[in-house]
């Protein structure tokens, strides 16, 4: 059966973030229970009608559905461990943030402890839950999540990523490599307008057209990477790599840092030396692969 918009859920943990879901729910029209070690954080929820549990069993029990997010799994299984908690038959969505080894292996346990289990990921700040901006990821049995749907839209966008306890984390995690990589490239190119008299604010939109022509190039890139063939329908990556060594040289010669692009021409060097330097840029998802201590 599928929850109904008066739903009741539990939210345990009252950082800004559970905070924020807390007051997603409420502000949907559902019952919401809450429970956090330091209580006072519950204070502004209370106020606007939310219920404060003593304990995390009452908690637990109160909720159609139960909104896990607190510091880390070990915080989680401390909390659910204690000996008056029942977990038989109650629905866990833990949003904590982890790895994708400690998401299966919670699902384990509350497997084991006839609980129903989501993992999920929050792909936002605090001040977007409630709004289509925040991206909640969700992985595990796609019945439970279907079946809590409609309660869990309260928060935004949320997506079912897969039977896979893990993926939530996983999709987590190469969501923040896309982040940073973005940012550390734009800092790059920025640093090295400084030298020059260019303000950041006057590169950023040169920046942001050239982040979104790379960005059209993934779904193409990424059939060749699942098919395991890469002709250079662009550029060979020999073409890319001397094109490395001038930012390099340029970054040094300028005096800007020049770590990150040797690291990228070391990794594609070695992919050159291996006999792909004819082949298109995505061939290097094979260094990718490889652990860095090879």
């Amino acid at each position: 059966m599928n929850d109904s918009p008066d739903t009741p859920v539990t939210v345990i943990g009252l950082g800004r973030m559970g905070q924020a879901l807390a007051g997603a729910f409420l502000k949907a029209g559902h019952p919401t229970t809450v429970w956090n070690r330091t209580t006072s954080k519950a204070d502004k929820l209370v106020a606007e009608g939310a219920r404060l549990a003593p304990t995390v069993g009452d908690a637990l029990r109160a909720g159609s559905l139960t909104v896990i997010c607190v510091t880390d799994y070990r915080a989680m299984h401390e909390l659910l461990a204690a000996s008056d908690i029942e977990l038989d038959g109650t629905m866990l969505i833990n949003l904590t943030s982890g790895d994708s080894a400690q998401a299966r292996e919670a699902a384990r346990w509350a497997e084991q402890h006839g609980a129903h289990y989501l993992d999920g990921a929050i792909m936002a700040i605090p001040p977007a839950i409630g709004t289509a901006e925040a991206v909640i990821l969700h992985s595990g049995p796609r019945p439970d999540f279907e079946a809590h749907r409609p309660t869990l839209d309260a928060l935004g966008t949320v997506t079912y990523l897969g039977a896979d306890h893990g993926l939530a984390s996983l999709y987590d995690v190469a969501g923040l490599a896309m982040m940073w990589s973005v940012l550390n490239a734009w800092l790059q190119g920025t640093a090295l307008l400084r030298t020059a008299g260019v303000d950041a604010a006057t590169y950023a939109p040169f920046a942001q057209q050239i982040a979104a022509g790379v960005a059209e190039w993934l779904p193409g890139y990424a059939e060749q990477i699942d098919a395991g063939s890469f002709p250079a329908e662009v550029s060979a990556l020999e073409t890319d790599a001397r094109a490395m060594t001038h930012l390099i040289e340029q970054s040094e010669a300028v005096g800007v840092n020049a770590e990150l692009p040797r690291l990228i021409k070391t990794m594609a060097d070695r992919s050159i030396a291996a006999g792909h330097g004819g082949e298109q840029y995505p061939v290097l998802i094979e260094e990718f692969g490889i652990p860095g201590d090879h």
